[in-house]
C-alpha cells in the first residue's frame, strides 16, 4: 500500500530474492551470455552489409565486424560485471 509523504507517495518495498539459492547467478550468466551473442550478431551483420555494399567477395570486413563485436562486447561484460567495487584485498 502507498501513504502520503510530503509531496510524494510511499510504498512497502518489495520483497527480494535470496542470493543463496543455487539459481542465483542465473540471471547474471544469461546477462553475460546475450551481451557476448548479441555484440558478435550486430557487428558481424553491420560487416556483411558492408561488404555487400562494397562489392568485397571475400567477407573481410564480415570478420573484422564479429572480432570487433565480440572484443566491444567482452569490454562491456568487463565494465559491467568484472571490476571490482572499489579496492579490495587479494587477487
Amino acid at each position: 500500500m502507498t501513504r502520503r509523504i510530503g509531496r510524494g507517495y510511499t510504498s512497502a518495498p518489495m520483497a527480494a530474492f535470496g542470493r543463496d539459492g543455487a539459481w542465483a547467478g542465473m540471471g547474471i550468466g544469461w546477462a553475460v551470455t546475450s551481451t557476448l551473442v548479441g555484440g558478435i550478431v550486430v557487428w558481424g551483420s553491420l560487416g556483411y552489409v558492408a561488404d555487400r555494399l562494397l562489392g568485397l567477395n571475400p567477407r573481410v570486413l564480415t570478420a573484422v565486424g564479429i572480432v570487433l563485436g565480440a572484443a566491444a562486447a567482452i569490454y562491456l561484460v568487463y565494465l559491467r560485471y568484472g571490476k571490482g567495487e572499489g579496492k579490495r584485498g587479494g587477487a
